[in-house]
């Protein structure tokens, strides 16, 4: 019994050296792969952190996915960090890491589907419900749009981005009082802000 107990102690103890050192490697190529990155060798890093590779690593996962975003190979990127959102569903970092090389693909559906995973976790997300309202905008869904710049407008109201955005998108529905004070607030933020000004023209005429 004694003989038994020493073999699964010895057991134990290489394997949690060699856990330990795997762990070391891995923080060792980390740290080297942001060192290369600094120094703009995006395929350096990607190289670096392959060598210590694990599929089911959510951290490794979402840093391929940002190190090939900037080495501007966007549908491996997207593997990557599709990849980590399917290790952590609930993961908005990994969600947001993902819009980046849908949108560098003008995979604007996707990007949908992305944002609006994300408003199921956090519905009063502003930049997600600005960024929607944004896509939508520039589709000419005007009403759609409304939706999601109210929930980021009630967040942020004296944001210059989401005020000119909401402004524009009123103008558009023929909602022109509220374009107005929209426009006007946007002056507050930006004196004689060429977009907003223009906008107030357009009320004018």
């Amino acid at each position: 019994m004694d003989i038994l107990k020493k073999i699964l102690f010895v057991a134990c103890f290489f394997l949690a050296v060699q856990s330990g050192y795997a762990q070391t490697a891995v923080q060792k190529a980390f740290e080297k792969s942001y060192a290369l990155e600094t120094a703009q060798k995006y395929t350096e890093a990607i190289t670096t952190l392959k060598t210590v590779y694990d599929p089911a690593s959510y951290e490794i996962n979402l840093r391929l996915g940002w190190l090939y975003y900037l080495a501007a190979d966007y549908k491996t990127s997207a593997t990557y960090y599709k990849k980590a959102t399917e290790i952590y569903p609930n993961s908005v970092e990994a969600k947001l890491g993902y819009i980046y090389p849908l949108s560098a693909l003008y995979s604007w559906d996707e990007v949908i589907v992305q944002y609006k995973a994300i408003l199921k976790m956090d519905a009063y997300n502003s930049q997600v419900n600005y960024s929607l309202g944004l896509i939508y905008y520039y589709r000419k869904d005007y009403t759609t749009s409304k939706t999601y710049l109210d929930n980021a407008i009630g967040a942020y109201p004296f944001d210059y981005d989401i005020v000119v955005l909401c402004a524009w998108n009123n103008l558009m529905l023929g909602k022109n009082e509220e374009a107005k004070k929209l426009f006007n607030r946007a002056l507050m933020l930006k004196p004689n802000d060429s977009s907003a000004l223009d906008g107030l023209k357009k009320i004018a005429n």
